[in-house]
């Protein structure tokens, strides 16, 4: 019989006891051992049977138990001293509070995932746990953080595999009361709710639930309140979920109501309002709107509150693809805005503009959420150094006129949160060596100093330490995959052969992911007799776990599942080759420190970031990938190896995979297997333990989530705060109509003559060192030449004469216009490299108030007749 309602019955804890509660709705637990340990001495089996989550433990415990335990005097012991430990991180000063003055009162981070525990299932892949550990990071070094983002009722979906090894989907229904959150409420006690206006009259309302993430509360927005209709009570239902109105309403809700639960939260708990506010990838780019809106309602003009708005915030970009990227039918958007639905002051066609694809190739009919959102932000970036190229390069039609290198997008790359992915075996090896204190440092904030000392760490305890991981890693498999086969449909009498499956002293390689097809699940299948060698070599096997879970919609990405599910289900194989279903935190944990190699392989350079090996390379695990995302950026021979690229514009896509899969299988034959069976005198592999060092010691300190908060606080966060500051209701209206008036008079701006004399004789080539006189003649038109800056470009000239690693310097007015209104700007050019060496000039707009000179998107530069030849060869 099914239960006509349903209720979360909370265990009565004594009170010697009641710190419990407190440590296990704090998520800190999720990075913290020793609360773990704690949670785990109160019934070992209980908290296997609950998946590590201290809630449903307390939730299982029994009253004699919890009563037994209530008069332990050693564990009351050990309590106390966790909760203060606790309230210690809570309250102590950290990073953060030992900068200069002048950072953020406070951030609000939106995204539409979160992965921070699998004991709170609220994300899919990357984007959701990179939001994970940035809250956690932030937590750690005492940043003044709010997350914002969604609660599912049903999350992402849990994978199964069929009989025939197609992926199933699954949508367990979450409940909040039994989840670690809390509702937020108002002084009466009633629950606070955000509101938003529909087309026809109707409201969509949301309760705010909140999870603690340590030091950072986490706002969770969920549309399943009685109020409302059936439909909108199921806006929040599924993560990525729906169709476009689906969706549509689902990231309204993020933005818009976000903003609302932030100002409901600051004001019941009196948390400081953010300054700045950073958008993880376009879903959340509505916020601005709001921010508008609520200057508007202050009596603030749309251009001055948009550029008010611009000033304090941050957009991150994710994806290197235009298909990546949300886009909505402009009269869906256009519905749902206006005077009878949300956002009923401002301008409807206003609001429209800031999504417009009003570029060459770009689709007018469409709203793009990524090109609102580099709108609605003064200052931008993408996740890796590379994908900073090439978001500058897909975006770059919002800046015409400008070469992509120019495009006001940078970078940070991506970090993860060392110490929910650093394994408890690794970090007590490095606590033996540095001090547990010191240990914790290099965890969260980094420093070459605190890593180096791994190279002191004997060859032995090394080799052992990777064994013990591969070992536990082979019983996490077998455990699973016997789970997995059972839910395919198998008996206990057909599984005999799972106990032979995988060897703890076998070469073993990781590959686990999303699956689109960008990242090449079954590129490893392309010559099968090949990989089949490989796996059964007599001598150097290797072993090969994969798991990977393919969109709901995403058939051909199923098919890629079920390709690789075939292959491993084959008897001459399956001890060798696994795929686990249902990939999420949980296995994660286990995989990465397991693996002694990480396998990489997407199209490059689609792979935006790719944090998965930075959490393998924090255990010891080697990358083998494709020179994408962060690997690109990183990547040295001392610590791993470069898949070669095919990616030719020559080359099709079958050739391509033909070709990178034939040099995948030369690397793990001729180098990666040999290297790891290698072994000296003493039984030791000795040059695979200094690859696995010099990971540690030198890829350490660059992957971790610390670093890359820090770069955000230092570069963007503080930046934009300043900016935010600057930009009072005067400034901004002061700056919107200079922008106005500079963009009107601009068409009249000119460069009309350059010419350049040498201290010496200049037939094309020239001495390193010696200087050219520049002397450049511009119109301004109405423009005075406070609004402009002109600048002389230097570079190293390409074969069709373009500049590359350019410098630009500005030039002086030399005199008072001419009668014709014509402007002399002059300056000096020291020619200071050799080999092909160019110049030009350019005109840009200029005011105190702007974060780049890019930022109107103007530029004037000289017609190709105007002036002398701008290249000249050095020697």
């Amino acid at each position: 019989m099914k239960a006509i309602r349903r209720f979360s019955v909370r265990p009565v804890l004594p009170e010697p006891l009641r710190p419990l509660s407190e440590l296990a709705r704090n998520l800190r637990w999720s990075w913290h051992p020793e609360t773990r340990e704690l949670f785990q001495t109160l019934d070992p089996e209980g908290w296997r049977a609950a998946g590590g989550d201290p809630l449903r433990l307390l939730g299982s415990v029994s009253a004699e138990r919890l009563a037994a335990l209530s008069e332990d005097r050693r564990f009351r012991r050990r309590l106390a001293a966790a909760a203060d430990d606790l309230q210690d991180y809570l309250t102590g000063r950290r990073w953060y509070q030992e900068r200069p003055p002048g950072l953020p009162a406070a951030i609000a981070y939106f995204s539409p995932e979160f992965g921070i525990t699998a004991a709170l299932p609220q994300y899919s892949g990357g984007l959701g746990i990179l939001a994970g550990d940035h809250l956690k990071s932030a937590s750690d070094l005492g940043v003044p953080l709010i997350g914002v983002g969604l609660l599912y009722r049903h999350g992402y979906f849990r994978q199964s595999l069929s009989r025939e090894g197609w992926q199933q989907e699954h949508y367990p229904l979450l409940d909040p009361n039994e989840l670690p959150l809390s509702m937020l409420r108002e002084a009466d006690g009633s629950p606070s709710r955000v509101a938003l206006a529909l087309p026809g009259g109707r409201r969509l309302l949301a309760h705010v639930w909140r999870a603690q993430v340590g030091r950072v509360p986490l706002l969770l927005l969920d549309s399943d309140v009685e109020e409302n209709d059936h439909g909108e009570r199921d806006i929040t239902d599924r993560l990525y979920g729906g169709g476009s109105e689906h969706r549509l309403l689902q990231e309204m809700l993020l933005g818009i109501g976000g903003v609302r639960a932030v100002r409901t939260y600051c004001r019941l708990t009196g948390h400081p309002a953010p300054e700045v506010f950073h958008t993880n990838e376009g879903h959340a780019g509505f916020l601005g709107l709001e921010r508008i809106r609520e200057l508007a309602g202050q009596g603030v003009e749309f251009d001055a509150a948009l550029e008010s708005v611009r000033a304090g915030a941050v957009f991150t970009t994710h994806t290197p693809v235009p298909a990546g990227i949300d886009r909505f039918d402009r009269e869906l958007v256009a519905r749902h805005f206006g005077e009878d639905a949300e956002l009923p002051g401002l301008d409807t066609g206003r609001v429209l503009d800031l999504g417009t694809e009003s570029y060459p190739g770009g689709d007018p009919a469409l709203f793009n959420m990524a090109v609102m959102g580099l709108r609605l932000a003064q200052r931008a970036n993408g996740v890796s150094t590379l994908h900073g190229q090439v978001s500058r390069e897909m975006f770059r039609g919002l800046w015409p006129g400008f070469d992509a290198e120019d495009v006001p997008i940078t970078s940070i790359t991506n970090g993860v949160h060392a110490p929910t992915w650093v394994a408890p075996e690794v970090f007590r090896l490095g606590s033996r060596q540095i001090g547990v204190s010191r240990a914790e440092d290099a965890l969260t904030l980094g420093g070459s100093e605190r890593w180096d000392s791994v190279a002191e760490i004997p060859d032995a305890d090394i080799w052992e330490l990777r064994r013990t991981l591969r070992e536990q890693l082979v019983e996490e498999v077998r455990e699973r995959l016997r789970a997995a086969w059972r839910e395919r449909g198998a008996g206990t009498a057909e599984l005999g052969w799972i106990d032979g499956v995988l060897d703890p002293d076998v070469l073993t390689i990781g590959f686990a992911r999303r699956v689109p097809s960008y990242k090449r699940l079954t590129l490893m299948l392309r010559d099968r007799e090949r990989l089949t060698q490989l796996l059964l070599d007599p001598e150097r096997p290797i072993q090969i776990v994969v798991a990977g879970k393919a969109h709901p919609a995403d058939d051909s990405g199923k098919r890629l599942v079920q390709e690789l599910v075939r292959f491993a289900d084959d008897p001459r194989v399956r001890h060798r080759i696994v795929f686990l279903p249902d990939y999420g935190m949980g296995m994660a944990q286990k995989l990465y420190p397991g693996c002694d190699v990480w396998l990489n392989n997407p199209l490059r350079p689609l792979e935006a970031c790719g944090t998965s090996g930075m959490k393998a390379a924090l255990n010891g695990c080697l990358n083998l990938s494709v020179l994408d995302g962060w690997w690109d950026e990183w990547y040295e021979p001392d610590f791993g190896w470069a898949i070669p690229t095919a990616d030719g514009s020559g080359t099709d896509e079958e050739r391509r995979d033909d070709l990178e899969a034939a040099a995948l299988y030369e690397l793990l034959t001729r180098q990666v297997a040999p290297r790891f069976y290698d072994r000296g005198p003493d039984q030791l592999p000795g040059r695979w333990i200094e690859m696995v060092r010099r990971t540690l010691a030198t890829l350490g300190p660059k992957v971790l989530a610390g670093r890359m908060v820090r770069e955000y606080v230092e570069r963007l966060y503080g930046p934009a705060a300043a900016a935010q500051r600057a930009l009072t209701p005067d400034a901004a209206r002061e700056l919107a109509e200079w922008k106005a008036r500079v963009t009107a008079a601009w068409p009249a701006v000119a460069v009309d003559h350059v010419e350049a004399a040498s201290d010496g004789p200049l037939n094309g080539t020239a001495e390193l060192g010696s200087t050219l006189s520049l002397r450049v003649s511009v119109r301004l038109g109405e423009l005075d030449p406070s609004d402009v800056e002109v600048q002389a470009v230097t570079g190293r000239v390409d074969t069709a004469d373009r500049l590359t690693a350019t410098t630009a310097f500005p030039l002086k007015p030399a005199a008072a216009p001419a009668l014709d209104g014509r402007r002399l700007y002059e300056g000096p050019l020291t020619l200071d490299r050799t080999g092909p060496f160019g110049y030009t000039v350019r005109i840009l707009p200029t005011h105190r108030l702007l974060a780049h000179g890019a930022e109107l998107g103007l530029v004037a530069t000289p017609a190709e007749v105007s002036g002398e030849a701008a290249g000249v060869l050095m020697r």
